[in-house]
C-alpha cells in the first residue's frame, strides 16, 4: 500500500508542476480542468488495474496494458515539460540568492522567458504523447514486411531463390482487433513463401489466449509447411500456478494448440526440407536466453542426425543464444532465426540513415540481419505487442528471406 502512496504523491507532483506549465502558455481554465480530470482518470485506473482489477498472470493483460500505456504517456508529457521549467527555476533560485546577498531589493523576474519556456516544453512533450497515443491506435497494427535476399556459397542448387516467411512474439493475449489480425494473416498469405517458420511467444500467459485465434491462424499457408518453435512465454512462467501439475498441462494445452493451427513444433528437433536430390537441415530449439530466462535449448540434442556438412537453418526464440552459444557451436549454422526482442516496439528508423531502440542497450542484436563468423542471424520485430499496447517507430514485422546461390 506505501508504494501507491509514493507514486501517487509523485504522480501529483509532476501533474501540479506541468499545470503550472499550462495557465502560465494557455489561459483558458478548461484546459487546465480537461488535464486535471485526464491525470486523475489515468491514475485511478492505473492502481484500480494493478490492484483489485489484477488478472491472472504477471504479463500484462489487455485492461493492465492500456492502463500501463496511458499512464507512460501522460507522464511522458509531465517529465519533458518539467525538464523546461526546471531550468527557469534554477535560475529563479541564483536570481534570490543573489538578491539577498547583494541587498537589492528589486523584484528580478522574466515573466515572458518563462511563458516562452512554458510553450516550448509544452509543444516538444506533445511530440512523444502524440507518438504514444498513435502507437497504441494504430501503430501496433502498423504491419510492415521487411524483405532480405541472402547469399551463401554451399547452398543447395535447389534452393537457389527459396523463400522463407518468419513471423514472432504473436502474443495473442494481447491482441484486440480482429480485422487487423485477418489482414495480417492475410499479408502473410500473400508473401508466398516455400515455408513458413513461427519463432516463438504464441501467448503472454496462458494457453487458453490462444483460442480465439486458433481459426484464423490456421489459415497460414505455404507449400513445404508450417514450422514452430516455443518462446519464453510459451511456458507459463509468469502465471503464479496452484501446482506444478497446472503448470504442465498449460504448456502441453500449448502445444496441442500449436498443432491444431497445423504448425510443426520442433523442440530440440530437426527436419529436412527436400528439394529434387537436395535438401536443407531445419533446426528447432527450446527457448534460450541470456540471464534468468529459460535455458531448455539444446543444440546437441536438436542436431544428433545431422551432418555436420549440411546446410543449417537454426529456429531459435531468443537471439542472446546466437550471440552467446550457436555462434562458437562445433557446427556452421549458416541462418538463425530469432525474434523476441520486438525491438522494445519503441524507436527510430529510417533505411540507410539511422536505425535506433532501447533495446540495442540490452541486446547486441535486436532487430534485422546481422552476419558474424560467415553465420547470419535475422531478428524479426515480431508480430505482436506486450506492456506497452503499441509502437512507435518500430513496426510489426513479417520477414521475407530468399536464400540466394552465390556466384563465385
Amino acid at each position: 500500500m506505501l508504494r501507491w502512496i509514493v507514486f501517487a504523491i509523485i504522480y501529483v507532483v509532476l501533474g501540479l508542476y506541468t499545470l503550472q506549465a499550462l495557465k502560465t502558455a494557455i489561459r483558458y481554465p478548461w484546459v487546465h480542468y480537461l488535464f486535471i480530470a485526464i491525470s486523475i482518470l489515468v491514475l485511478g485506473n492505473f492502481i484500480y488495474q494493478f490492484t483489485w482489477g489484477a488478472a491472472e498472470g504477471r504479463v500484462l493483460s489487455r485492461p493492465k496494458s492500456y492502463a500501463f500505456g496511458f499512464m507512460i504517456t501522460v507522464v511522458a508529457f509531465q517529465v519533458i515539460t518539467i525538464l523546461f521549467l526546471f531550468s527557469e527555476d534554477i535560475f529563479r533560485v541564483v536570481s534570490g540568492v543573489y538578491q539577498k546577498f547583494t541587498g537589492n531589493a528589486k523584484a528580478f523576474s522574466l515573466p515572458e522567458r518563462r511563458r516562452f519556456l512554458s510553450i516550448l516544453g509544452l509543444g516538444i512533450a506533445a511530440l512523444p504523447f502524440g507518438a504514444l497515443l498513435y502507437g497504441m491506435y494504430k501503430g501496433k497494427y502498423n504491419f510492415k514486411v521487411f524483405k532480405y535476399a541472402l547469399e551463401f556459397e554451399d547452398l543447395p542448387d535447389a534452393f537457389d531463390g527459396y523463400r522463407i516467411t518468419q513471423i514472432s512474439d504473436i502474443h495473442s493475449g494481447s491482441l484486440d482487433n480482429r480485422k487487423k489480425i485477418e489482414y495480417a494473416v492475410d499479408l502473410i498469405n500473400k508473401q508466398q513463401g516455400d515455408v513458413i517458420l513461427f519463432t516463438g511467444d504464441l501467448v503472454n500467459n496462458l494457453a487458453t489466449e490462444m483460442e480465439p485465434w486458433m481459426a484464423l491462424f490456421s489459415t497460414l499457408e505455404a507449400k513445404d509447411g508450417k514450422f514452430s518453435v516455443l518462446g519464453n512465454h510459451d511456458y507459463g512462467d509468469y502465471v503464479d500456478w496452484e501446482t506444478e501439475a497446472l503448470k504442465r498441462q498449460n504448456l502441453e494445452d500449448l502445444k496441442v494448440i500449436q498443432r491444431d493451427i497445423g504448425f510443426v513444433l520442433m523442440l530440440n528437433e530437426n527436419r529436412y526440407l527436400k528439394r529434387g536430390n537436395d535438401k536443407i537441415a531445419l533446426v528447432g530449439v527450446e527457448n534460450w536466453g541470456r540471464g534468468g530466462f529459460k535455458k531448455a535449448g539444446d543444440l546437441g540434442k536438436a542436431t544428433t542426425t545431422i551432418a555436420k556438412d549440411d546446410f543449417k537453418i537454426l529456429m531459435s526464440h531468443d537471439p542472446s543464444h546466437w550471440e552467446d552459444v550457436v555462434l562458437f557451436d562445433d557446427l556452421h549454422y549458416h541462418l538463425t532465426l530469432s525474434g523476441h526482442t520486438h525491438g522494445m516496439q519503441f524507436g527510430i528508423e529510417i533505411p540507410g540513415w539511422v536505425k535506433w531502440s532501447p533495446a540495442s542497450w540490452r541486446y547486441k542484436y535486436w532487430a534485422g540481419v546481422y552476419k558474424e563468423k560467415g553465420q547470419f542471424i535475422n531478428v524479426n520485430r515480431g508480430l505482436g505487442f506486450l506492456g506497452y499496447p503499441g509502437r512507435v517507430g518500430i513496426w510489426p514485422e513479417i520477414s521475407v528471406i530468399t536464400l540466394k546461390k552465390k556466384t563465385i
